[in-house]
């Protein structure tokens, strides 16, 4: 089946996982800009693109924003039931469907998808996963590009 769409995870996959807050409370994370450039790659390719996320942070709104994605859930519990409603609403498969995690809360996600990878740093219950692409990179370190580049 061919993959029309590419999700990713933010924490600890688009980020080393590390958040950093000033005393007044101010967030701050790090985004590689490679990851960026492999979505844009994606898009010139045709694929749509798209973060998901449990957290609902003005900081990855802003990241999703200045990278022109096509889709940009937050504040998302249940990835697999809201990817899933995604999918009956657009129309797709959930094989159809590329996505990249690192932690329990894409475990579900990433068993479910036609194509799924994990970061070098991701747990052990995700690289378990049965055909799961276990890239070199680490979150926050080039891991959705690597992702992108394999496919492409």
């Amino acid at each position: 089946m061919k993959i029309k769409i590419f999700f990713s995870d933010v924490d600890g996959v688009l980020t080393d996982g590390g958040m950093f807050y000033t005393e007044s409370g101010d967030e701050f994370k790090k985004f590689n800009a490679h990851d960026g450039m492999g979505m844009k790659l994606l898009q010139e390719k045709g694929f749509k693109v798209g973060i998901i996320t449990s957290e609902d942070r003005l900081i990855n709104k802003n990241r999703a924003k200045k990278l022109c994605l096509d889709y940009d859930f937050h504040g998302v519990e249940n990835k697999l039931e809201y990817i899933q409603e995604f999918c009956k609403d657009e129309n797709i498969l959930l094989s159809e469907i590329a996505y990249i995690g690192d932690d329990v809360n894409c475990f579900d996600l990433l068993s479910n998808v036609g194509v799924c990878a994990c970061p070098n740093n991701a747990i052990d219950k995700v690289k378990s996963i049965p055909n799961i692409i276990k890239l070199k990179s680490s979150g926050g370190y080039g891991a959705f590009r690597e992702f992108s580049e394999l496919y492409l």
